[in-house]
């Protein structure tokens, strides 16, 4: 099963890096706005899972600056993402609105709508 996860993990990051999208261009100052929206999220995310490569196609063809978090191999990371988020799931998108509102979205179609209806706010 190990290398059948493999294999379909080297298949999945090869489509993604030869049909990855063209990163959205926009003026310096809109790129900085979206980038004071984005500063505090963090998507907690697996490197080859199909649904995270969905979330990272959004966020490059949108030009997001948000970071991402391996949740596979990194044990700190695993443990927030169990213990503070409520789930050992992927994707993730931690949204930290104040040091007592943190918000974790699950689902790769949520973590895109709710991405999409913040840059329509911002009128991009």
């Amino acid at each position: 099963m190990t290398l059948i996860r493999w294999i379909l993990g080297i298949i999945i990051l090869s489509l993604d890096f030869l049909t990855r999208p063209k990163s959205m261009k926009r003026d310096p100052n809109t790129q900085n706005k979206i980038n004071e929206i984005t500063k505090n999220m963090s998507l907690y995310q697996y490197k080859a899972c199909p649904f995270c490569v969905k979330v990272r196609r959004k966020l490059r063809k949108y030009s997001l600056n948000i970071e991402l978090k391996d949740a596979k191999n990194n044990n700190t990371n695993k443990n927030d993402l169990k213990t503070l988020g409520g789930k050992l799931k992927v994707p993730c998108l931690r949204i930290e609105n104040n040091k007592s509102d943190i918000q974790w979205l699950y689902e790769s179609k949520d973590i895109i709508n709710f991405l999409e209806n913040k840059l329509q706010l911002t009128n991009n």
